[in-house]
């Protein structure tokens, strides 16, 4: 990665971080504000938003750059494994412990240590990671000796840590010493302006990477790409943009390269959601929506309006503004849609 020491804080951080909307360039901004730091960071955002490269920004814009960055998914490993991978362990420690082993703290010594998913961390770890938050310090596993280390601590979740502390699942200490510099990393969702230039960028990258003509994107294929809600973030427009170089035969990315429901003609696919955060979800739009719809008599009206919005213009945009189609998938009379298109102020999502 080339990083940039530009004198423009809007710009990105590095070549190959692409974004030039609002949400991007503030996302740039503070990066830029907070690296030169050495408190704690906390990556708030959806799985595939891009968290990895926020935290390698922050780490190669700061004074630690020339120290060593070390990645730690914790959501991979069992609470044992984890446990060693993180602080190390003597022999004989346990059951295959035949040597001594370094942990990922002291090899990110002098330097930052990124905490994917720190979510996931059980109870027990997560004193231990207290510890090393608030002394700097902690013990192999199987050993009694105090080990000193410095490095920055840079942690990642996709879930709400102040709702985890609520259900007693993630201990509020930890979470108030993780959440002194926290970045929430916009979904791309609500940077649909980034995508023509994210489908240039990899589809000029999985050209060269599969020994494949640089494909030109038809004007309705990116049609379907800005359109698309990306529950997968940018991570899933990669895997289809590859998937497409790979599969195509003419010099054209065609929707007919395109997943069916990126295309509209099949479900979205969610992923895996439980359903108590689905009625968290649900409970939070309520919630706010009741906050804002004051007037005695106005509530069901003021809430119902706001789910039934955003359902046409999802809908809406799946079906690429056609107004027959999207009916059809909402169940209602062609007339019924173009009624609450007006009421809605929807026209230009409907064209």
């Amino acid at each position: 990665m080339a990083f940039q020491k530009s004198t423009d804080p809007d710009s990105p951080p590095f070549e190959g971080f692409i974004g030039s909307s609002s949400a991007m360039r503030e996302l740039f901004r503070h990066i830029r504000k907070i690296a030169n730091s050495s408190a704690t960071v906390l990556l708030l955002g959806e799985t595939g938003s891009g968290k990895e490269l926020v935290a390698r920004a922050v780490h190669e814009l700061s004074p630690r750059a020339t120290g060593p960055f070390v990645r730690v998914n914790c959501g991979a490993l069992s609470e044992s494994l984890l446990e060693s991978e993180l602080f190390g362990h003597v022999k004989g420690a346990f059951t295959n412990a035949i040597e001594n082993r370094t942990g990922r703290f002291e090899a990110g010594h002098g330097g930052t240590i990124f905490l994917d998913e720190i979510n996931s961390v059980s109870h027990t770890l997560q004193v231990k990671l207290l510890r090393v938050l608030q002394e700097h310090q902690f013990e192999r596993v199987g050993d009694t000796k105090t080990i000193s280390v410095d490095c920055r601590i840079i942690a990642a979740t996709n879930r709400d840590l102040a709702e985890m502390v609520e259900d007693s699942s993630f201990r509020e200490d930890l979470y108030y010493r993780l959440n002194v510099l926290p970045i929430y990393v916009p979904p791309l969702r609500e940077r649909r302006e980034d995508i023509p230039e994210l489908v240039t960028f990899f589809a000029g990258r999985y050209a060269i990477q599969n020994r494949k003509p640089v494909l030109s994107v038809t004007t309705e294929a990116m049609a379907y790409f800005k359109s698309y809600l990306w529950p997968g973030n940018v991570r899933e427009l990669q895997n289809y943009i590859e998937r497409a170089i790979v599969l195509a035969d003419g010099n054209e990315l065609t929707p007919s390269l395109l997943p069916t429901h990126v295309r509209g003609e099949a479900p979205v696919r969610l992923g895996r959601v439980e359903r108590s955060e689905l009625q968290s979800l649900c409970t939070e739009l309520v919630a706010r929506g009741l906050s804002e719809v004051a007037e005695d008599g106005k509530c069901h009206e003021g809430v119902m309006g706001l789910v039934e919005k955003e359902l046409i213009l999802q809908v809406l945009r799946s079906c690429q503004g056609t107004q027959t189609k999207a009916a059809t998938k909402l169940g209602i009379n062609r007339n019924t849609l173009h009624k609450k298109i007006e009421d809605f102020k929807l026209e230009s999502e409907a064209l």
